[in-house]
Formats: C-alpha cells, sequence, structure tokens
C-alpha cells in the first residue's frame, strides 16, 4: 500500500490549512450516516409525536442544518464553504432511526466534513430530545458513506 500524506501537516510537522486556491471549483456531494438505537417504545414516541419536547425530527433537522453551515466554527483546519444544498432524511425502524445527511457545493474542496458534523448533530439532537424518556440511547456508526467530486474522484463506502 502507497504511503499516504497527511495533508494538513506542514514538512516540519505542524498544522497547516490546506492551501485549496490553485484548484478550481467543481459541484461535490458528501453522504454521512449515522444509528441512534433506543428503546421500541422510544421509537414510537417520536412516530407518533408524543415525545413532551416536541417533533423530534423536524428539531433534528435544522440542527444538522445549521451544524453542516457551521462546521468550520468547530473543526479549526476546516475551509468555510458555500453550501449549496443540506438534506437530512431519517428512517424509523423498531429500535433505532438512521440518520443521513447529503450535502451539495461547487467549491474548491469537499464537504465530507460538513456531512458528518450534520449527520452527527442530528443524532445528537434526538439523543437530547429523548434522553428523559430513554438513558439507555446509543448513538453509532457515524461514517462517510458517499462523496463525489474533486480530486480524489468518487467514494462509496464498501468498494
Amino acid at each position: 500500500m502507497a504511503e499516504r500524506e497527511l495533508t494538513h501537516l506542514d514538512p516540519l510537522g505542524r498544522a497547516r490549512m490546506v492551501d485549496v486556491t490553485p484548484k478550481e471549483p467543481t459541484h461535490r456531494r458528501a453522504i454521512a450516516r449515522g444509528r441512534v438505537t433506543m428503546e421500541p417504545e422510544t421509537t414510537s414516541m417520536i412516530a407518533r409525536g408524543a415525545v413532551a419536547k416536541g417533533d423530534v425530527l423536524a428539531v433534528a433537522r435544522i440542527a444538522g442544518i445549521q451544524a453542516a453551515k457551521r462546521t468550520p466554527d468547530l473543526l479549526p483546519l476546516c475551509h468555510q464553504l458555500m453550501v449549496g444544498a443540506i438534506v437530512i432524511n431519517f428512517e424509523l425502524g423498531d429500535n433505532y432511526i438512521e440518520v443521513e445527511a447529503t450535502v451539495d457545493t461547487v467549491d474548491r474542496t469537499g464537504v465530507e466534513m460538513e456531512a458528518l458534523t450534520a449527520c452527527s448533530v442530528a443524532a445528537l439532537t434526538i439523543y437530547d430530545m429523548c434522553k428523559s424518556a430513554d438513558k439507555n440511547m446509543v448513538i453509532t456508526d457515524i461514517a462517510l458513506w458517499e462523496k463525489t467530486g474533486g480530486r480524489s474522484g468518487a467514494y462509496k463506502r464498501g468498494n
């Protein structure tokens, strides 16, 4: 396997922001997914809109969108991007909620961190809104599932 370069380190090993100014803007997309496992009754309460704090999925969706837009404020070496679109979707199972965040841009660098941040914060919001009803919730499996655009090309988890 070829040795990979750590792009956020300069030749002396110091942290740096990667220079993307020579790159041409291209369309880029990233999809991240994660899961919040919970008791079946908690999933049922969310589906019925019976959580006392309000509409869990609506609040989690807005939180994920806000988080994607604020990613560079949280991750110090992340570039400020013109995010073009953010979509947060949920799939309810018997004892879990799957969170999927898709982020699009036309820019010089990718939106993987924005998608992962959106997914993470949406999952954290679900946890926050339901923690009084279910202390056994677990946030798990947050990962990049797909990315397109940029020099490194397309990536799909499992390939």
